[in-house]
């Protein structure tokens, strides 16, 4: 028998990474790449609106579809995209939902008219919803835990940046019109970004396994799908049909499938959501303040910038700019909530609601006050204080709504999360564009635009109402 003698002066050598790890920070950046497309389209289309419609036609309709059709397929298809992935594998769904995409934002590119164009936006959602939910756990898969924070750090500034740049760059490229190619730009440049992520993706990302024993409740994906369809169609095509019958019929039989979609989670045996959250109050009541607080938002986005344009004769460049207060006032407030969040816990959401509705006042107050001689200097201020309220909620809000939440129901809870703030997206724009344009059409577009910041600011106060009911205190994250 031998023996081994170590030598204690001896240097330690560990061993060496697997290859997944050794080329995680690239993964990271594939995967970064990923959320800025989505990030970018779901964004761009509030300042190219107003230019995609003077070059295809189409009625005030179209303005809404084309943020809602992204959003509404991405909201749907979000809370079963994970579960795609842990069926048949993140590496195979992450690529076709970027190739998917890329080829989608071609589509858009190409459209020749506005109903190929809305389709195309609706395949891009559809197409995100499989690829977005596939990162973090490609990431999680990848980095040891020690540097799971780090890497999880890198989102914010790239997001932040992005939120920032998307009106402006949107703006920039319609203003500079490459080419003659126009609005068409915005969707054309996602194409390379689309082939670098699937080319990243094959090279770097580790294959995993698809696993037979995921199951996913079929029924409850359509129903969900079919009742969110059901409520935001006639809120959107209902005022250009001076509310026919069959609008109140789609928006009964849309609620009708939303609770049949509810008693169905309740029941399943392979629920999309699980079903211990729908019995806990905390986080139902945590996705009714996002629901409300979310659909306000994303409504008010898209109004200012159609007030500035449409009303205000403001060119897609200045429009970009005008709404980058609001981007600038988001990004300050989250960075400094995420300091604050030990601290405050859901009081900060109190407080970015309250300073969110005052922004919404002011901006109230100075469209009425200088009506149609309003300029972006007039804007500045109170768009920045909407940002600012909109950036204290965004920072805490997944953290104070999922510190309620058993480990074993993150996945399931933070997806749904997710799938709400994108279905409140579209309900939002549905609701509030269209108040915003009937007020419009039948008086004047500072009155409009001051009804509909009024409107929002008052969602605002409801979601305040809602913070009561949630925990005190965030979600504690890992070191």
């Amino acid at each position: 028998m031998t023996t081994t003698t170590v030598d204690p002066s001896a240097p330690v050598t560990e061993p060496p990474l697997p290859a997944a790890y050794a080329w995680r920070w690239r993964i990271l950046a594939i995967v970064l790449v990923a959320e800025v497309m989505d990030l970018l389209d779901s964004t761009v289309t509030n300042v190219a609106g107003p230019s995609v419609r003077d070059d295809l036609g189409g009625g005030a309709s179209l303005l809404q579809w084309l943020a809602s059709g992204y959003t509404l397929a991405f909201g749907v298809l979000l809370v079963v995209g994970g579960r795609l992935g842990d069926r048949w594998g993140r590496r195979r769904l992450f690529l076709l939902g970027a190739g998917g995409f890329a080829v989608a934002s071609l589509l858009c590119a190409l459209a020749p008219a506005p109903e190929l164009l809305v389709a195309a936006r609706i395949a891009q959602g559809a197409f995100g919803a499989l690829l977005i939910p596939q990162g973090f756990g490609i990431l999680k898969s990848v980095f040891p835990p020690a540097e799971t924070g780090k890497a999880f750090a890198a989102f914010g500034p790239i997001l932040g940046l992005s939120a920032v740049g998307g009106p402006i760059l949107a703006g920039a490229l319609i203003h500079l019109d490459l080419f003659g190619t126009g609005w068409r730009l915005i969707f054309l440049m996602n194409v390379p970004l689309g082939l670098a992520a699937v080319l990243g993706g094959l090279r770097y990302i580790p294959k995993d396994a698809p696993n037979p024993g995921v199951r996913i409740d079929v029924l409850a994906a359509a129903l969900l799908a079919v009742a969110s369809t059901l409520v935001i169609l006639p809120l959107i095509q209902g005022p250009e049909a001076d509310w026919p019958a069959w609008t109140f019929g789609c928006l009964g039989a849309g609620l009708t499938a939303f609770a049949g979609f509810i008693l169905r989670e309740r029941r399943s045996a392979h629920s999309l959501i699980e079903a211990t959250l729908l019995r806990n109050r905390a986080y139902t009541s945590g996705m009714l303040f996002g629901l409300v607080f979310f659909a306000g938002t994303a409504g008010f986005m898209l109004i200012t910038s159609l007030f500035v344009q449409l009303h205000l004769d403001f060119g897609p460049l200045a429009a970009g700019l005008t709404l980058a207060p609001i981007a600038v006032g988001i990004v300050v407030a989250s960075i400094a909530g995420f300091r604050l969040i030990p601290r405050l816990g859901r009081n900060l959401l109190l407080i970015g609601a309250g300073v969110n509705v005052s922004g919404l006042i002011a901006l109230a107050a100075v469209v009425t006050h200088y009506g149609s001689d309003t300029t972006g200097v007039n804007l500045i201020a109170p768009l920045f204080v909407a940002g600012l309220g909109m950036g204290a909620v965004f920072a805490p809000l997944f953290d104070v709504i999922l510190a309620g939440v058993a480990d074993h129901e993150l996945g399931s809870a933070s997806g749904s999360l997710s799938a709400m703030q994108q279905l409140a997206g579209a309900l939002g724009v549905a609701g509030i564009t269209t108040l915003f344009l009937q007020l419009a059409e039948n008086h004047s577009a500072s009155t409009a635009m001051a009804v509909g910041a009024l409107a929002v600011a008052g969602l605002g106060l409801l979601a305040a109402g809602l913070v009561f009911l949630l925990p005190r205190h965030a979600r504690p994250h890992e070191s």
